[in-house]
């Protein structure tokens, strides 16, 4: 049924998106105690829509675009220093990849900076398993929109029905199914609890899919 698999990379392959809530709170707590950031409004903020630091700080009144800019600057740096600290790649996923990539076309599609891709997976040794990448930058518009799959599909040379994608939040969900793709969801510690309604299957951990393709 399928020939291409789109990956999302944040949650689904690799665990960072700990980190970079863990970022963004610094970021938020070194400004001002006024601004609550818990892991619910990051899901709701970062990982069912696309709203991110910079909604949340024009909300409270910081409106100075440059400003905002140095913050985001600022978490980017962070981020960047969190991940060389942690182990990142998800258990299974090595697995999973090396045995799907045998038989299906692999694609990653994922809102990640580049030089944050970059450095997450100079370590994790995944991209030997993946024929190409999407990330922030070649997309006009971010997930939720459907620019980043459709370039996925595009790049994958199959048609948007024969491309399932692998998501852990709301707005990758509705980004791959506004594409036209299949989408199956693994929810994380910080997505348990977004509108999975419209996903095609949930899955509880990522290894499931070598059973069930």
């Amino acid at each position: 049924m399928f020939e291409a698999i789109l990956f999302d990379n944040d949650g689904v392959l690799v665990d960072t998106e700990r980190l970079y809530y863990e970022a963004n709170r610094e970021i938020i707590g070194a400004l001002t105690a006024s601004i609550e950031f818990s892991p619910d409004v990051y899901r709701r903020m970062f990982l069912e829509s696309n709203l991110g630091l910079a909604s949340i700080l024009r909300a409270a009144g910081y409106d100075d675009p440059s400003f905002i800019r140095a913050r985001q600057e600022e978490r980017n740096v962070r981020y960047s220093a969190l991940l060389a600290l942690h182990e990142l790649v998800i258990e299974g996923a090595e697995a999973v990849l090396a045995e799907l990539s045998e038989r299906y076309t692999i694609g990653i599609v994922t809102s990640s900076l580049r030089y944050h891709f970059d450095a997450i997976h100079r370590r994790t040794g995944l991209l030997r398993y993946v024929r190409f990448v999407v990330a922030h930058g070649d997309y006009a518009a971010s997930k939720p929109s459907p620019h980043p799959y459709l370039v996925g599909v595009e790049r994958s040379g199959c048609a948007p029905q024969a491309c399932l994608a692998i998501e852990d939040s709301r707005r990758g969900l509705l980004s791959a199914k506004a594409a036209g793709c299949a989408c199956w969801v693994v929810p994380g510690p910080l997505t348990r609890g977004s509108d999975f309604g419209t996903a095609d299957r949930i899955l509880s951990e990522l290894g499931e899919l070598r059973s069930l393709l």
